[in-house]
């Protein structure tokens, strides 16, 4: 199925190390491994939920595809369309870096701190439409105006400063901000969590509306499984910088595989006084990223661990469920090509 779609961004092997530093002479003496060895495919006009643990590397993931922050190594391939063609964002420069920074745009998770205060909304936004070619302040004006609309609030907001809103006007100005350059691909980053439950809603629906109306490509990162739900075409897992489990959502929810990813599902709250779901509560802490174990990093927290699992690493591989492919690193599948519910 997913042959048919166009792809946008493609990661091979994406790594994101940060240094650790110690000693008098402040040497390296190991790296933080946020992001370790990433593969993952991004098609033209979905929305990929990107979940997992606090930790687990997913808003460095996010970070590292927009250059925010840099890989260590591996490729960001993005799709700039026939006449330009692909290029690796860790390695585009000039105008090829300049549309690339137009094309991917991002929505923070802190609606309070992702606006500067001494700056009123007008300012805010005029700043990258002046970067990308529209300077006159009237025309300014009114792409701003209509921005706001877009995201259903009066154009002459744009006149006030950022501590007269609530958090859920910033956040929808904070969408604005990205919108206001036409990009292709925005990372929401935790983009709801700070809103309160009736607030996530609204901005959750004007996302959708958004993308419907201006055929975006969402990358939502988010740890809150019910809101990814809602929102998202494919979900991938992420535990400990690497991709555990990845298929369309509905797949995740009715044909879960990683053992992870079951322990995830089992603690979302559920309405129904008589819907009984078993908790899976998991063991132990998170292993440390500075020294990830041997083989595949979750069995140490993993009920059903075998000797395998504790030496080999399992990698990111494809099966049929229901016809549909499923992608998960789990040694419980090796064999496996479909999996019977």
């Amino acid at each position: 199925m997913e042959s048919n779609k166009e792809v946008l961004v493609q990661l091979k092997g994406v790594k994101t190390y940060f240094p650790v530093r110690s000693g008098f002479f402040n040497k390296v003496v190991d790296h933080v491994q946020a992001v370790n060895d990433v593969d993952l495919t991004i098609y033209r006009g979905e929305t990929l939920g990107l979940v997992g643990e606090s930790g687990c590397g997913k808003t460095t993931l996010g970070k590292t595809i927009i250059q925010l922050i840099k890989a260590t190594d591996g490729e960001i391939n993005y799709n700039f369309g026939s006449e330009i063609g692909v290029h690796d964002l860790r390695h585009v420069s000039g105008e090829i870096e300049d549309l690339a920074r137009k094309r991917i745009q991002i929505v923070f998770q802190d609606p309070y701190s992702s606006l500067n205060p001494a700056f009123t909304i007008y300012q805010s936004l005029r700043d990258p439409l002046a970067k990308f070619g529209i300077k006159e302040k009237n025309k300014q004006r009114e792409l701003i105006g209509n921005l706001l609309e877009a995201v259903n609030m009066r154009r002459e907001y744009m006149d006030r400063y950022p501590h007269e809103f609530s958090g859920g006007q910033r956040q929808r100005i904070g969408i604005a901000r990205a919108l206001c350059v036409d990009p292709e691909m925005v990372v929401c980053d935790e983009a709801v969590s700070a809103l309160d439950v009736s607030i996530q809603a609204q901005v959750l629906n004007l996302l959708k509306d958004l993308k419907r109306r201006l055929k975006l490509t969402y990358i939502f990162i988010t740890h809150n499984l019910s809101v990814v739900e809602y929102i998202s075409d494919r979900i991938a897992v992420m535990y400990l910088g690497r991709i555990v489990e990845l298929a369309e959502t509905r797949q995740i929810f009715d044909h879960t595989m990683h053992p992870y990813t079951e322990a995830l599902l089992s603690a979302i709250p559920v309405v129904d006084p008589d819907h009984k779901t078993q908790r899976i509560v998991l063991e132990g802490d998170v292993p440390n990223p500075i020294n990830p174990p041997a083989g595949c990093n979750f069995h140490p927290r993993c009920r059903q661990c075998m000797e395998i699992c504790k030496t080999e690493r399992p990698t990111l591989q494809k099966h049929l469920v229901d016809g549909k492919e499923h992608f998960t690193a789990c040694h419980l599948y090796t064999k496996a090509e479909t999996r019977a519910e």
